[in-house]
């Protein structure tokens, strides 16, 4: 077993709460007859496991912070959000859920594409690999708004609630990933970059192994 297996199989010990909750919950709302809550719950079980499952499946070790805010993320959609309506009874719960998931990728993305070099922060620009993380996020939010719009028309869903509603969750997507950005240019200048800089920092630690040309002191 890897390092990174470990690490995961800890970190599922410690998840396992969640899921059995949202087992249970499934299961209830099913006996019940509350077919909404028991499909989301369902989905958010299944959901919430795919990234350390992956993780591990590609020997990636996922900070904890990581996994509680995927897990948060998910429940907050898909439960509060559809089921409980959230969306409608609370105005910047959609903006929030937004904001949080573009930063969210802006980092995948910059971990990513830090990745790609071997860590080598002196094979391409700080602010080129910034700009690509900040596309990265910002291109996947766009597929988000195609996504409802197809659902939309194709189920007779309402996921898409006007043209007005679409821009702001771009725009939100947006500043989302320029924060992200900016922390992993931040991180590559070698300067503090707040908590999203730990974040990063504390990946790369964990993945030595996908950073090996890595020359920083922030990755000691």
């Amino acid at each position: 077993m890897t390092q990174a297996s470990e690490h995961n199989n800890t970190r599922m010990r410690l998840m396992a709460p969640i899921w059995v909750a949202l087992a249970l919950a499934a299961v209830w709302a099913a006996s019940q007859g509350w077919w909404p809550l028991a499909a989301m719950s369902t989905l958010a079980f299944f959901l919430s496991m795919a990234p350390i499952l992956l993780a591990s499946q590609y020997n990636i070790a996922l900070p904890l912070p990581f996994l509680v805010a995927t897990v948060a993320f998910i429940i907050a959609s898909l439960i509060f959000g559809e089921v409980f309506d959230i969306y409608y009874r609370i105005w910047w719960w959609d903006m929030a859920l937004h904001g949080s998931s573009a930063v969210a990728l802006g980092m995948i993305g910059f971990l990513f594409i830090y990745m790609l070099f071997a860590g080598d922060r002196f094979a391409a620009p700080p602010g080129a690999i910034a700009f690509l993380s900040f596309t990265f996020a910002l291109s996947i939010g766009a597929v988000w708004e195609i996504f409802e719009y197809g659902m939309d028309q194709l189920f007779g869903m309402s996921m898409q609630k006007s043209v007005d509603d679409t821009m702001i969750d771009l725009i939100t997507d947006a500043i989302g990933a320029v924060m992200s950005a900016l922390a992993g240019y931040a991180y590559l200048k070698g300067r503090s970059a707040g908590v999203l800089g730990r974040l990063i920092r504390d990946f790369i630690k964990l993945n030595r192994h996908l950073y090996a040309k890595g020359r920083s002191r922030n990755d000691k």
